[in-house]
């Protein structure tokens, strides 16, 4: 198989596969999968420097490492590079590798817009990055409460206007998927034997495509307020703030869901690996899995317990709040009674994933106690929560999701990331989040408020002493990380080799060679069970007992065509990256009130468009029949 194409046909096509030319302009779903990676370590880095200031300037009290507007700068600039250019792509990452080959397909339904939904992600990330060169970053902390967001200084318009460029391309992403899951299935892949990775990511894209529209049109409105004199939120005029809080919260706890879903779905496929044994009760993390995205939309008014929202309304989401625990301990106790009488194998990837359990129960817990209204009367706005929401999309989320980077990583590489080092970071990364968020909880129920720039020294010893633990606990995860970052490297260039098979797995993706092969699988697989490739492997005998089957007897029935089966994969494009170039100067319009910038970005949105439309998606198909032919064979010499 070569990865080189040269192109005949339509004339903008790119010429090459390889190379730099051939990343920028592709459409596969695997490199896009790497891309969004390689991003979002970077971002997350940016957010790692901006916490490690924050920890540092409330080390100690009464401290001015950062002046107050610099510190409004980088806490909110860290909530928003962790929520959404971190934990949500770092999601997007394994969506895009993962979902074709989980459910027997070569590429997702719509390639081009997959590499539309990258670009916008980057350049959305750049143009938030960009505002502190530009008079100052968004300072109003990641919520945008207006109308302190709506003030002309609050710097939000760069907020309100990127985060919009950030959720066109979240929602590019999810209409791809959803229809990628639901229509690009393997014959006999029913519902019911799609791997629960699979059915985290069908819920989690749902609740994108039903949530972000909504907070689409609060930043709308914010920056209509901040920028070109509207009211929607100013009080003294007949604004409601009241209203940005509903429509923030109407996503934003749905939100919370889209970053935990794709790491629970991530350790319900690694937890069964390394017990060697099924997942228990598949059916009932299935639906809890979606009973938790439909619930997520009933409960967003339990952050506005302290807004003036009424004792019924504070009653019904107190229930809803109480309630949206069930379906998240079904998950719990499945896990538990997957590892329970299993043959346990503590590596990497399970430690993570163990990890993940053990801090996201800690993280519902404390999340559980916020449903009691007057005890959320008291941690509203205090560390207490910081605590929580840290122990749920960090404990949580991210332990799920480098479960997931140890895991898949010879998948993606064919070698293995080294076990010694991968259990360093575990156990310094497991010490390290203790160490920084677990005094938040005891500091913020002695009265230590969020967002302040400076640790008030009248909140004593005791509170000085938890913040000072914290801002060692972030040492120690710095470190840790940097562990992370050289066993990744060092193991990308020179790991040992995995073979195709290194986990023993149970799923789809395993039956491929690894690295994946540029067009996935060789013959389109026929599904006959759940767990298709532990049963290809493996049969029972008389006392229920798995044994191995003979090598070649469980081949797939289908793969005598393989040489026979025409593939041919979507062609790369440049048209993805340079329309998403319009969303710079159209941005930059919207958050200045610069109507030729607006018109400017506008008028390259829609060219590219057009040159987009006007491109074949793949070579032969705007020929005819007898010239398709004859070019099909050079357009496609690198899928076979």
């Amino acid at each position: 198989m070569s990865s080189t194409t040269e192109q005949t046909g339509y004339a903008g096509r790119p010429r090459q596969r390889d190379g730099f030319v051939g990343w920028i302009t592709t459409t596969d779903h695997k490199k896009i999968g790497v891309m969004y990676f390689i991003t979002v370590l970077v971002f997350f880095a940016l957010g790692g420097i901006e916490s490690g200031f924050i920890r540092w300037q409330l080390a100690q009290a009464e401290q001015n490492v950062l002046t107050e507007e610099i510190y409004n700068q980088f806490f909110t600039m860290h909530g928003i590079t962790m929520v959404f250019l971190v934990v949500m792509p770092l999601s997007a990452a394994f969506f895009n590798y993962l979902i074709p080959l989980m459910i027997g397909a070569r590429d997702v339904a719509f390639p081009r817009l997959n590499a539309f939904s990258y670009w916008v992600y980057l350049f959305g990330g750049i143009f938030l990055y960009s505002s502190f060169a530009l008079g100052g970053a968004p300072n109003g902390s990641w919520v945008g409460y207006a109308p302190l967001s709506t003030d002309a200084v609050s710097n939000m318009a760069f907020y309100a206007v990127g985060l919009n460029i950030l959720g066109v391309s979240s929602l590019a992403a999810a209409v791809n998927f959803i229809v990628t899951i639901l229509n690009m299935r393997a014959p006999g892949m029913t519902f019911m034997r799609m791997p629960v990775f699979v059915w985290m990511a069908l819920v989690t894209n749902f609740l994108l495509l039903f949530a972000l529209p909504i907070i689409a049109v609060a930043l709308f409105m914010l920056n209509v307020d901040a920028v070109f004199g509207g009211q929607f939120f100013e009080p003294a005029t007949g604004g409601d703030p009241i209203l940005y809080q509903h429509l923030f919260w109407l996503f934003g706890h749905p939100e919370v869901y889209i970053m935990i879903l794709p790491a629970m779905g991530i350790i319900s496929e690694i937890l069964p690996v390394n017990s060697r044994k099924p997942l228990f009760g598949y059916a009932a993390v299935v639906f809890a899995g979606a009973a938790i995205g439909f619930i997520g939309f009933g409960v967003w008014a339990h952050h506005m317990f302290t807004s003036a929202i009424g004792p019924v309304a504070r009653s019904a989401f107190a229930l809803s709040t109480m309630f949206i625990a069930v379906p998240t301990g079904i998950k719990i106790f499945n896990w538990v009674f997957t590892m329970w009488g299993g043959k346990l194998r503590f590596n990497t990837p399970m430690l993570f994933s163990i990890g993940f359990v053990s801090m996201f129960t800690i993280g519902g817990l404390s999340g559980v106690t916020h449903a009691i209204v007057p005890h959320n009367a008291q941690q509203h706005d205090t560390y207490y929560v910081v605590a929580h929401f840290h122990y749920v999309l960090f404990g949580g989320a991210l332990f799920g999701l480098i479960a997931g980077i140890y895991f898949w990583f010879p998948k993606v590489t064919g070698k293995m990331m080294d076990e010694k080092l991968g259990k360093w970071h575990f156990w310094t990364w497991l010490a390290g989040f203790n160490l920084t968020f677990g005094p938040m909880h005891m500091s913020g129920l002695l009265g230590q408020p969020r967002r302040t720039a400076v640790l008030p020294g009248e909140l004593g010893s005791t509170v000085e002493l938890y913040n000072l633990l914290s801002s060692l606990g972030f040492v120690v995860l710095f470190g840790s990380a940097l562990v992370f970052l050289y066993n990744l490297i060092d193991s990308t260039r020179n790991g040992e080799a995995s073979g195709d098979d290194p986990w023993d797995a149970r799923t789809l993706e395993w039956i491929t060679p690894s690295p994946t092969p540029f067009e996935n699988f060789h013959v389109v697989p026929t599904i006959t069970h759940r767990d298709e490739f532990w049963h290809r492997k493996y049969a029972e005998d008389e006392a229920g007992r798995a044994i191995p089957v003979p090598a070649g007897a469980a081949e797939d029935p289908d793969a005598g065509a393989e040489h026979d089966e025409h593939i041919h994969m979507p062609d790369p494009s440049y048209w993805p990256l340079v329309q998403t170039l319009g969303f710079f100067p159209f941005g930059y319009g919207l958050v200045y009130g610069n109507f030729l910038l607006i018109g400017l970005g506008l008028a390259w949105l829609v060219i590219g468009m057009y040159g987009w439309i006007i491109e074949p998606v793949a070579e032969g198909d705007d020929d005819e029949p007898d010239d398709a032919e004859q070019v099909a064979p050079t357009a496609t010499a690198g899928a076979h």
